[in-house]
């Protein structure tokens, strides 16, 4: 089967969940190949995790600059990586990248160099490389195939469930040519979000989001309690952001982040169509707001039309009660 090229995303001591959804991705279109990206060293730590979730090939692609620039280095992997295949006749089915800020600016200037096409915030991926997207900020479902060239394509993090399928992973090194610094952006510094102890909003199984209902910066203990009881991340509306509720880092929607997570709890939020756009991939959507006009409620797998302070505050207990008595 031809491999799959599967840009691993890490913080140099840890895989992250995206990653680990695009290896079973990947497994459905080839043999997953990982393409790790930083300074020397970084492969040995991650090959072993990698290898359990089916990645055959771990490609080492380290620099001491490979953490100094914004982007290019991944690029410039991956072009390699797809360069060396060929050269043994066996170009890649694919090259998958995880639909973030930054997997998204790769994958199109790789793209771009490779002369291929592009699918982006794809949510799902069939055998014969078709992806679904949800495209018009929501509104539509289409399914694409690239035609021309080896397909680039960004999976939306949270549409494949990881899945360990473990092998025996060859390391390879991949030469990474020297940075133009004229032509890249440099890290000039790196300052860590303070995060606490809940799970990175995109990677979460549960997610508790809190919109202008929540009336304000303090309304949104209700929102963080539940999803503490949950085991789950904070999310937020762009009208609660707007307002100075929540940090902008946990906008959820078509100008924040998109989540698909098992669980979507929507805590006074309206349903604006940029917001939908953000998390109606998700499994199980739930919804509590006053109105019982709010579109939120027609997407919803359950809504409760109600007031959030009065519902959110017993599910928090009534979660906490079960977990107690296991």
């Amino acid at each position: 089967m031809p491999d799959v090229l599967v840009l691993v995303d890490h913080d140099g001591e840890r895989v992250h969940k995206s990653t680990y959804e695009l290896l079973r991705a990947a497994r459905r279109l080839g043999d997953p190949a990982a393409v790790v990206v930083g300074t020397p060293g970084t492969a040995a730590r991650l090959r072993d995790a990698l290898a359990r979730h089916g990645a055959r090939r771990v490609y080492a692609a380290e620099s001491t600059e490979a953490d100094e620039f914004l982007g290019t280095p991944a690029v410039d992997a991956l072009e390699r990586a797809v360069l060396d295949l060929a050269a043994e006749a066996a170009s890649p089915a694919a090259v998958l990248v995880s639909a973030t800020t930054a997997g998204t600016e790769v994958a199109g200037r790789l793209a771009a160099r490779l002369d291929a096409g592009l699918l982006i915030d794809a949510v799902d991926l069939d055998p014969s490389g078709v992806a679904t997207q949800i495209v018009f900020g929501g509104s539509c479902t289409v399914r694409s195939q690239v035609t021309h060239g080896i397909p680039v394509i960004a999976l939306r993090p949270g549409s494949f469930e990881p899945e360990e399928h473990p092998v025996e992973a060859a390391e390879l090194q991949l030469t990474l040519p020297p940075v133009d610094p004229a032509a890249s952006a440099r890290v000039t510094a790196r300052r860590a979000a303070v995060a606490g102890d809940r799970p990175e909003l995109t990677e979460a199984a549960v997610v508790v989001s809190g919109g202008r209902g929540v009336g304000g910066a303090d309304g949104f203990k209700v929102v963080e309690e539940l999803a503490d009881a949950l085991g789950g991340a904070v999310g937020a509306s762009r009208a609660a952001v707007d307002a100075g509720y929540y940090p902008h880092r946990y906008q959820v929607g078509q100008t924040g982040k998109s989540v698909s997570p098992q669980l979507y709890i929507a805590l006074g939020i309206s349903g604006a169509i940029q917001h939908l756009a953000g998390m109606q991939t998700s499994r199980t959507i739930v919804a509590v707001n006053k109105d019982p006009e709010a579109p939120v409620l027609d997407l919803a797998d359950y809504g409760v039309v109600g007031d959030l302070f009065a519902v959110a505050p017993r599910l928090t207990r009534e979660v906490a009660a079960r977990r107690s008595t296991g």
